[in-house]
């Protein structure tokens, strides 16, 4: 029996008409019973689930199934609706929630028709479609799932919180101390992205990505750039290419560094946070001494890179990598003999393997839950094609278990940044962008520090963004947390909240 005979997508698409605008990977446009019945097989585990989003008359999805090109699915809208994915697989749900509140296309069969990003605070509905005038309305009018049972009570935390960070807004419901539900409310932060890129030029768009969250700002950079270049048939030189992995992993270092210091904290562990703190420092210091900017904001752009490494940056970044090295030795030594910080993590907040698969969790929330998946290795691009480097994996799914990942990460990346500038070629760092003479597509995923960020744009042929979609890896995170935080205390919710970090501001766009 063949391999297509076992994959019924495939051959649901094998007489399916393909886009040939859309580069890299295959686009196909099919009818609104083949959208569907491809939704249930996603549903039923065949395929995960990359991302989902509309432009104006077309709804596209994107498949991966494991050791193969990914693939995107295309529907045209018939009379405002389409049908829905979510009724089937869940990681959709929110997607979908939010393609009604920006193009007020109707998911048929949808079990949630709640809105998720229009909080009533935008004076119209559908704004990316017809642009409908609407009343105001209260933020706080919001149907919350009902609970029952006995004893049981509800906090609210949010949206408003504690401290400099962004909102959200979390219901708890507890029995006790014991959390019997977490539900979630986001979109507080968002931007209007999707509008804002819409006929941008290129250069105004990528500058918009790059501001989509600003930790992420070189992965979303990057997978932006890779999109254009693919839409328009053309690459970034090799020493551009070498550049921006050097960059990407610098910047995953920062992140890593000062989130294991920030989930010591919340478990009141405070001499690490500030060790990390400082570690994370110098390395955004020499971010600035190389990039002229902390979080390397700009630099990537279509065709390659806007700064060059000099010599005196190869040395400053090694120099950097051997300072830090043996202090951070120390504090992954102090994280693992300290008896009292082990009783907060491990077992807190556990993933199952099975709803980290379902929900195609990228990064150290994913490889936590033995979901083996690394777009620098799995779906590999410059400069990361044929190098070698470690993707740890646990199977555990504790707050941990995110801890480890995130340790072997910054070791991984450390040794990659040295790989990198060791073999950083010579020759321009920018490639000229071609004139577009048709409409061209481009897609593109880069390994983000939180997971995969995902970018779909179509190029005009006067060379303006006709439509651009940013996913970030918190989309399909964020619900996750939901199921983590049930039957712990109220209490580990910080420590569980830490160890995801999810982006509002990525999510929300």
């Amino acid at each position: 029996m063949s391999r297509m005979d076992h994959d019924r997508i495939a051959r649901l698409l094998a007489e399916a008409p393909t886009v040939a605008a859309l580069r890299p990977w295959p686009r196909y446009e099919v009818d609104h019973a083949i959208f569907g019945e491809i939704g249930c097989v996603i549903g039923e585990g065949e395929r995960e689930l990359l991302g989902l989003w509309a432009e104006p008359g077309m709804v596209h999805m994107a498949l991966r199934r494991i050791g193969e090109e990914p693939c995107v699915v295309s529907t045209a809208v018939t009379e405002d609706r389409f049908p829905s994915i979510g009724r089937w697989h869940a990681p959709a749900i929110r997607l979908e929630r939010t393609i009604r509140d920006l193009y007020g296309y109707v998911p048929e069969a949808a079990e949630d028709t709640r809105p998720w990003l229009d909080h009533g605070a935008w004076e119209i509905a559908s704004p990316l479609g017809q642009r409908i005038s609407a009343p105001l309305r209260d933020p706080a009018d919001y149907d919350f799932l009902p609970v029952h049972g006995e004893g049981l009570h509800q906090i609210p935390v949010g949206p408003v919180h504690a401290g400099i960070i962004e909102p959200g807004h979390f219901r708890f419901t507890a029995n006790g101390e014991i959390v019997a539900r977490l539900e979630e409310r986001l979109g507080y932060v968002h931007k209007g992205v999707d509008a804002l890129t819409t006929d941008a030029p290129l250069d105004r768009a990528a500058r918009i990505v790059a501001r989509v969250s600003g930790d992420s700002t070189v992965a979303a950079s990057f997978a932006f750039a890779r999109a254009v270049e693919a839409a328009l048939g053309f690459e970034a030189p090799p020493r551009a290419a070498t550049i921006r992995g050097v960059m990407a992993e610098l910047e995953r270092l920062a992140n890593h560094i000062g989130d294991i210091g920030a989930i010591c904290n919340d478990a009141a562990f405070a001499l690490i946070l500030a060790h990390c703190g400082i570690l994370r420092e110098r390395v955004l210091a020499v971010c600035e001494a190389v990039f002229a900017h902390r979080l390397m904001m700009d630099v990537i752009v279509p065709g390659g890179v806007a700064a060059n490494i000099t010599h005196d940056g190869v040395r400053l970044i090694n120099r950097m990598l051997d300072d830090i090295a043996p202090h951070f030795a120390a504090v992954v030594r102090c994280y693992e003999n300290t008896p009292s910080l082990q009783d907060r993590t491990c077992n807190t907040g556990i993933l199952a393997p099975e709803l980290a698969k379902r929900f195609a969790a990228g990064g150290y929330v994913g490889r936590a839950s033995a979901r083996d998946f690394d777009a620098r290795r799995d779906l590999a691009y410059p400069p990361y094609g044929g190098r070698a480097f470690d993707v740890p994996l646990f199977t555990v799914g504790d707050v941990d278990a995110r801890v480890r990942v995130r340790i072997g990460e910054v070791l991984a990346s450390m040794q990659l940044v040295r790989d990198l500038l060791a073999t950083l070629p010579e020759g321009p760092v920018l490639a000229p962008v071609p004139q577009a003479a048709a409409p061209g597509e481009g897609i593109a995923i880069t390994e983000a520090f939180r997971g995969d960020l995902l970018v779909w744009l179509r190029v005009t042929p006067e060379g303006r963004i006709g439509r651009c979609h940013v996913r970030d890896a918190s989309w399909l995170q964020w619900p996750l947390l939901e199921a983590v935080i049930e039957n712990n205390i109220v209490a580990d919710f910080p420590l569980c909240n830490k160890s995801f970090n999810c982006s509002y501001s990525g999510h929300d766009l």
